[in-house]
């Protein structure tokens, strides 16, 4: 009966309840590609999100290379390992764009940013790009 009310209330003043903002931010699709709407943005949105899984492949190649090549730190594998898991998240974004992968893609970035600055600066000072 509380929850009942709680709803109606809800519905009348146009409060947003705890549980609709935890599936906001937690577990709302937002987005998902369908190829017969034909829109345009889905379309192009689509194949973004693959060829930019797609250029993260390729850094974590370069990176993993880089490694094999100078051997000088294991945490050049989890930094490979962090631009794999940066392309999954567009390979899913590619299909379905929701909450949870959002935040799960802010943390790959926080995590890659982190390693970056670590390896870059200790190794590979002079180099700008890779």
């Amino acid at each position: 009966m509380w929850q009942e009310r709680h709803e109606e209330i809800s519905e009348e003043t146009g409060a947003v309840t705890v549980v609709e903002t935890l599936d906001i931010v937690f577990m709302r699709t937002w987005w998902r590609y369908t190829p017969e709407d034909g829109q345009w943005f889905t379309v192009i949105y689509h194949w973004f999100n693959i060829a930019e899984g797609g250029a993260w492949v390729v850094c974590s190649c370069l990176v993993f290379r880089r490694f094999v090549k100078h051997r000088n730190s294991r945490s050049e594998v989890f930094y490979a390992i962090a631009f794999l898991a940066f392309a999954v998240t567009d390979f899913r974004e590619a299909w379905e764009q929701s909450s949870w992968l959002i935040w799960l893609k802010l943390a790959n970035l926080i995590v890659l940013f982190q390693l970056r600055r670590t390896i870059m600066s200790r190794y590979y000072p002079a180099a700008k790009l890779y």
